[in-house]
């Protein structure tokens, strides 16, 4: 995606490490949002932190921060400080300093290209910013640190002395910045004369470039008002060399600067590059603080601290390894971004693995990951890896599962009760006691999914059967005597009872929604108890399975769409559970909070998880695909003028989306309805829409997709940062899904097998399974599976569009198979580089 002008006003780009926070860089390239020190800090500047350049040619000389217009809060920001809005741009923005006219800035997930140019700059610069995102590589994904690679070009006919600086500003209370130099990198190492790295604030920073030729100026001029970066610029803008200069003691808050020095001849260019790297060692529970025998914060370690002892030492091994990494990041971004997939479809995979790179995730250090819902402007929102909520997210499975299977390691060791009742909220520090709020019908049920997912993309049995126990368990309390809740007490396959779900309330009595997810865990928990050889358990599973499916089928379809079944008047069905003083309407003489009637967008959200893993879905095929054409017409809207929507509005004049829940027989409508009935929230829109196209439906489903990213067009909404309960939501990562369900692709890693189907017949995708990962290109008479990752293990493989396979090559050499319901099976084999199908 490309965006400039008024279209990039409200870009920020995150770059950091998974699970280490991130800096923002702006659509006109300024650096923003420094969120690197265990917290959300939205709207942030680091002081007069920045890039600048100047050009001397002949005569002529220009200095100009690398920036471009500020097409925002031209009157000032709301602060909170009483200093923002009516006092103008702020000036930690640098929107007061000359800077380039024509600033274009593309996303290549996870890569960002920005270019510079002015008529009265005697060149052109060329920026790539980027933090590695190599998948199955989940430590060098998460270095804490922001790689820039600058290109200057002189595309002048005089030889032109260049000199790129960047700044940034020591963020301790007791500032101490020292030049560093190791081996062929220096820069500035920013340091507390203070505090130790033991303390929860203590934090340092460190800049380093590998630039054969170097100034580095330890400290700008410390005085008063705005002296120090007067004096920077007047020095930086005429004189050849930043002067020296230290200071025996420690300040407040000191900028420094790291000078790259290049002259070029006419035509030529050359490569300079920086690495900004950050150690905010120690984490503690901030929101709601759990203390020691002393007193003290309970206390844990980001998992950064393992590898790296300081900044300096992250920022010198991203200096040395940034080749690799680049060349990693690179294959990774031309594999995504190739893919044979609508523009607005690739835009939303792409762009939502941003949230991987935001302060919604934590990394434990061991290893493990931890992720909020979301973000606010300061602090985390809805703590625990919530189930509910990242049910829905779909790049981590894929591009690393290891990280993803320790969100299962962590439910099933930290939150799993004796009950069977999964909390679906894992608190911090690991192992403090997690609360007694009521499990959650979907999460729970979704937890039971999911592992069986990661077995299926991993492979590892022996992961799965250590498991088991506890994974059954949590299947189980749907009909156990401890569950206070009843979802099946009768044991008949029909959740029923009170329902926790991921809309925050309760629904009370059967529902094609939570059913659904009942239902698919129960196909799961049937095939993990097949491996487990629990043959016993297996057929109980399948029996429930199977007269829930027809309940179903002849209960809850009403001949256009899947409803829920309740007697709303019915006072007496929250008796049974003491819930009729948040639930009952004394006025309407109705239980408040429920679906009834309505057209929920959820509805067969279960055949959504289904096709992603394997499995052919829980409700019957035709009802399903009308459910969804109907939920396309009533829920899908083209404009929210004529929406009453009283709660948070994410879609609002003339822009498209899909509601939460309609009520297309206004009869039918609760008086007081499901919560977020008529709000627009795109994890929930990318699942429907992932649904519609596995149906069939491709336009309609396209249609979902770039509705939700033509309202995150770069100049209303960031594009990097959908929202929802906050910023950086983790539910929009349900857009990777998209991918696999566009692709065709399959797998069951523990039989060796995998396949591609793509529904436009044809295209080249990117795909991420077991420990590695490749391209895929699908073409009417050939298949070709390229390799970019470790050697990947397969059996059998499968592409309905090669019709008569003639042959199959393995690195070349020619394999022998067979054919058996268009799966070729072969030799177990190990694939280093490609496996082509031809007929």
């Amino acid at each position: 995606m490309i965006f400039e002008n008024e279209r990039s006003a409200r870009v920020s780009f995150p770059l950091g490490g998974i699970g280490t926070g991130c800096i923002g860089l702006a659509g006109n390239g300024e650096l923003m949002d420094w969120e690197i020190f265990n917290r959300p800090n939205k709207n942030s500047r680091n002081g007069y932190s920045h890039f600048a350049i100047r050009a001397v040619s002949g005569e002529k000389r220009v200095a100009k921060v690398l920036q471009g217009d500020t097409h925002r809060d031209l009157s000032g920001d709301f602060n909170g400080k009483g200093t923002g809005f009516g006092f103008g741009v702020a000036s930690d923005t640098l929107a007061g300093f000359p800077h380039f006219h024509n600033v274009v800035f593309e996303s290549e997930f996870p890569l960002a290209k920005l270019t510079f140019s002015d008529g009265d700059f005697p060149g052109q610069v060329l920026l790539t910013a980027f933090n590695p995102m190599i998948p199955h590589e989940s430590d060098d994904s998460g270095i804490p640190a922001a790689f820039f690679e600058w290109e200057i070009i002189n595309d002048t006919p005089d030889k032109t002395e260049y000199c790129l600086a960047f700044t940034v500003k020591n963020p301790c209370e007791s500032t101490v910045n020292r030049v560093i130099r190791r081996e062929n990198a220096r820069g500035l190492f920013f340091t507390d004369g203070v505090k130790t790295p033991d303390m929860t604030d203590y934090r340092d920073l460190c800049v380093l470039t590998d630039a054969k030729d170097v100034d580095v100026q330890q400290y700008w001029y410390r005085g008063k008002w705005m002296d120090g970066a007067t004096m920077f610029w007047n020095q930086f803008s005429s004189c050849d060399r930043l002067p020296e200069r230290t200071y025996p003691d420690a300040k407040r808050r000191d900028h420094g600067t790291v000078a790259s020095h290049v002259t070029l001849a006419p035509g030529e260019r050359a490569a300079l590059r920086f690495v900004l790297a950050w150690n905010a060692p120690t984490a503690y529970n901030y929101w709601d603080p759990v203390k020691d025998e002393k007193g003290g914060d309970l206390t844990w370690k980001n998992r950064y601290t393992v590898r790296f002892e300081d900044s300096a030492d992250s920022a010198y091994y991203a200096l040395s390894r940034f080749d690799s990494l680049l060349d990693g990041s690179r294959r990774f971004a031309w594999a995504l971004n190739g893919s044979s997939l609508p523009p607005a479809v690739l835009d939303a995979v792409s762009s939502n693995l941003s949230v991987l790179k935001s302060p919604t995730v934590l990394r434990l250090e061991d290893g493990s990951l931890w992720g909020w819902e979301g973000c606010a402007e300061k602090e985390g929102i809805c703590e625990g890896s919530c189930q509910h909520v990242w049910n829905y997210a779909y790049a981590l499975p894929f591009l690393f599962p290891d990280l993803e299977r320790s969100l299962r390691d962590n439910t099933l060791k930290y939150a799993l009760t004796h009950s069977g009742a999964s909390r679906f909220r894992v608190r911090l520090p690991l192992g403090r006691e997690n609360g007694e709020f009521r499990a959650c019908a979907d999460g729970q049920m979704g937890e039971v999914i999911k592992c069986f997912r990661e077995w299926k993309i991993s492979g590892d049995t022996s992961w799965l059967l250590s498991r088991a126990p506890d994974i059954l368990r949590m299947l189980d309390y749907a009909f156990s005597p401890e569950n206070p809740d009843a979802w099946d007490a009768d044991r008949d396959g029909v959740m029923e009872g009170r329902q926790h779900h991921t809309l925050d309330m309760e629904l009370f009595g059967p529902n094609s929604w939570l059913e659904g997810f009942y239902l698919l865990a129960l196909e799961c928990g049937a095939l993990i108890a097949d491996a487990a050889g629990l043959t016993g358990k297996a057929a109980e599973y399948r029996g429930l399975l199977e007269n829930g499916k027809r309940w179903t089928s002849r209960h809850l379809f009403n001949g256009e769409f899947f409803s829920q079944t309740v007697d709303l008047g019915d006072k007496g069905i929250l008796d049974r559970f003491g819930a009729a003083e948040p639930y009952w309407n004394e006025e309407a003489g109705q239980i408040k909070y429920q679906v009834a009637g309505g057209c929920i967008i959820d509805q067969v959200l279960a055949d959504w998880h289904a096709g992603l893993v394997g499995l052919d879905g829980v409700f019957d095929p035709d009802q399903r695909k009308t459910a969804l054409k109907n939920l396309f017409k009533n829920n899908f809207k083209t404009s929210m003028r004529d929406v009453a929507n009283m709660w948070r509005n994410f879609a609002v004049d003339d822009e498209a989306g899909t509601l939460i829940c309609t009520y297309p027989d206004s009869a039918s409508r609760p008086a007081i309805p499901i919560p977020y009935c008529e709000e627009v929230m795109t994890g929930f829109e990318y699942a429907f829409a992932g649904s519609l196209i596995q149906n069939g439906m491709i336009s309609e489903g396209e249609a979902v997709v770039k509705a939700v990213r033509n309202r995150y067009d770069g100049a209303k909404r960031n594009p990097f940062n959908e929202i929802e309960c906050g910023s950086n939501y983790a539910r929009s990562m349900a857009s990777f899904a998209l991918l696999p369900i566009c692709s065709g692709f399959s797998f069951d890693m523990t039989q060796g097998r995998m396949g591609f189907d793509p529904v436009t017949g044809s295209g080249r995708f990117l795909w991420s399974v077991a420990d590695t990962w490749g391209t895929v290109t699908v073409e009417s008479g050939s298949c070709l599976l390229e390799i970019e990752g470790t050697p990947l293990t397969l059996s059998a493989f499968s592409c309905p569009p090669v019709k008569r396979p003639s042959a199959l090559k393995i690195d070349g050499k020619p394999v022998s198979f067979t054919v058996r319901g268009g799966l070729l099976k072969f030799d177990t084999a190990k694939i280093t580089k490609t496996l082509e199908i031809t007929c």
